[in-house]
């Protein structure tokens, strides 16, 4: 099994920034694209960003500009660097990684668990 654990998150006034860390552990073959996913109360779970393992990355639209996903594969850990935050922004933020724990497994999508992102107008 592949576990997510992410931090970082808090409270921020609107125009601060936040690092969310998370960092993958567990029996871990390969790990294919990392995300970031964020969930506002009363609505549907969005994609925020998402990086490949060769670095390749893609945003949400909404966040394009402001927010950089970076990933470190030697510690199986994805970054969101998040600047110039609003109350738009205000969500549980998850991770989300797409993996394999053995050369011969089917590739499985593991979830963290969130961390509360709040941001103050």
């Amino acid at each position: 099994q592949v576990q997510l654990v992410e931090s970082g998150g808090g409270l921020v006034q609107a125009g601060g920034s936040l690092r969310l860390s998370c960092a993958a552990s567990g029996s871990i073959f390969s790990i294919n694209t990392m995300d970031w996913y964020r969930q506002a109360p009363g609505k549907q779970r969005e994609l925020v960003a998402s990086i490949t393992r060769e670095g390749s990355t893609n945003y949400a639209d909404s966040v394009k500009g402001r927010f950089t996903i970076s990933r470190d594969n030697a510690k199986n850990t994805v970054y969101l660097q998040m600047n110039s935050l609003k109350p738009e922004d205000t969500a549980v933020y998850y991770c989300r990684a797409i993996a394999k724990i053995s050369i011969g497994s089917v590739t499985r999508i593991y979830w963290g668990q969130g961390t509360q992102v709040t941001v103050s107008s």
